[in-house]
């Protein structure tokens, strides 16, 4: 198997994935913002490895594979760590919505490709945009530090909980639209 540029940078997203998790615990005062800095390189991989697939000729069934388990691989994990830091219930709840959606939507797309309608649970452009919501959201509460007087850590808690409510919307709209096919019998 060849590794394009657009896999090479899938995969660089999940090589990051333990440098983020070293940098969150460093004992520096720079830390966190490594870390942030390092989840928001990462995160926009997710945009660029997409858009060289497509527009490079560069899709291949590994890169398929691939690319969301290292961005669900990239958001839980880093979920794990901020629940572990900020001992307020909040960001626990947003983060069972987030995982919990995951785990649901990854299973039904998985059904319904072995009953040949993996079609209707493609993904959406409500999921890009809660895909967006979420790596803003835990990049800038992992970075934490105040810039210019902003409350970083406040305003990624802020994109993350608008993404705790697409990821609900689109976790009922997928499964909406895999409903009839539920009903089916077998």
């Amino acid at each position: 198997m060849k590794i394009t540029f657009a896999n090479f940078l899938t995969l660089l997203r999940i090589a990051a994935i333990p440098i983020v998790v070293i940098c969150f615990y460093l004992q520096s005062d720079n830390a966190r913002p490594m870390a942030g800095i390092i989840f928001g390189f990462a995160a926009l991989t997710d945009l660029l490895d997409g858009y060289v697939a497509r527009n490079y000729g560069q899709m291949s069934r590994f890169g398929a594979f691939l690319d969301p388990v290292a961005d669900k691989l990239m958001v839980a994990i880093v979920l794990v760590l901020l629940v572990q830091s900020d001992p307020g219930w909040y960001v626990d709840i947003i983060a069972v919505i987030i995982i919990g959606r995951e785990i649901t939507v990854s299973a039904l797309r998985e059904w319904m490709a072995t009953i040949g309608d993996r079609a209707k649970v493609a993904v959406s452009w409500s999921g890009k945009l809660k895909t967006a919501l979420q790596m803003f959201g835990i990049g800038f509460m992992v970075y934490k530090e105040s810039i210019l007087g902003f409350d970083v850590y406040a305003i990624g808690f802020s994109f993350l909980l608008l993404s705790a409510g697409m990821t609900l919307w689109s976790m009922f709209k997928y499964l909406e639209a895999a409903w009839p096919s539920m009903q089916k019998e077998s």
